[in-house]
């Protein structure tokens, strides 16, 4: 596709009602286009579907270990847990999960799926990347800690961490615009309900190279403006993890990864367009 810059496009019209179940927060195409939903990154997980997502294993820092049976799908969701180790004397006894898809893509383009944090204290993220600590793209759309440890990370419960990064040669280019969900409109139904309390519908339209604007729960939730061009196609993640360092909003409790009734995040469905000419 010819490349497009829609600078200037961020008064958005919006196409949904909001319910509690199912929010749409698609955002009317510009005049002369129409979004074409992409099957490869839309998904109603009725089944597993190894032909768009892979369970990924590569870590983050201890304590986390990747594994892929602690990915799945099962009652029309795509879950992952987080469960504590049986070894009582490793550093990686945050086990979990993170499912990655096989196909890239690139703006303009948007993206919204519907998901439940878990409720630990760790994050429950949703986001695209393509790249390393040292060289990498990536567009966070959300960070979410529904129970943070940390009485200073209080507010994270309702705080969508949203950012941006462009990484080149080690050297790190970002911005954040995290939006706490109690400043959504008095008629939404989800003002001010935590993460893990309820299905959260989470979207992103990658307008351009540098314009990003996020939603949450069929409104608008925060923009940013990258100083550098984002240049990659990205896969779509979604993962679970908890971290020593502070800003992450404390360490997970072990006791809470032996409850199942905490320790899981659930997505139920994700879609995905392209913006195509008419």
């Amino acid at each position: 596709m010819k490349k497009i810059k829609f600078v200037g496009l961020l008064s958005i019209a919006m196409l949904g009602i909001l319910s509690i179940s199912k929010v749409s927060a698609q955002p009317e195409a510009p005049e002369g286009f129409v979004w074409k939903q992409v099957p490869e990154l839309s998904d109603e997980f009725n089944a597993w579907d190894d032909t768009k997502w892979t369970k990924s294993l590569w870590n983050y820092g201890a304590p986390v270990k990747m594994k892929e049976e602690n990915v799945g799908v099962s009652d029309g969701k795509l879950w992952i847990k987080a469960t504590l180790s049986p070894d009582e004397k490793t550093d990686r006894w945050f086990e979990s999960g993170r499912v990655m898809s096989k196909k890239q893509i690139k703006y303009p383009m948007y993206t919204e799926c519907s998901m439940q944090a878990a409720h630990i204290s760790a994050f429950s993220t949703f986001w695209m990347n393509n790249g390393n600590s040292k060289n990498r793209d990536e567009i966070d759309m959300c960070e979410s800690n529904a129970k943070p440890s940390l009485e200073s990370k209080a507010h994270y419960a309702y705080t969508l961490n949203s950012q941006y990064f462009v990484v080149e040669n080690g050297v790190t280019v970002r911005a954040a615009d995290n939006f706490d969900n109690n400043k959504l409109s008095n008629e939404n139904p989800l003002k001010g309900v935590v993460w893990s309390k309820a299905y959260h519908t989470i979207g992103v339209w990658w307008i351009d190279e540098t314009h990003i604007q996020f939603y949450l729960n069929g409104e608008k939730a925060g923009k940013v403006v990258a100083e550098k061009d984002l240049t990659r196609d990205l896969d779509i993640i979604w993962d679970l993890w908890t971290s020593y360092d502070d800003w992450v909003g404390g360490i997970v409790n072990k006791e809470d990864l032996k409850d199942n009734a905490l320790h899981t995040m659930y997505v139920d469905w994700i879609h995905t367009y392209k913006l195509e000419k008419k």
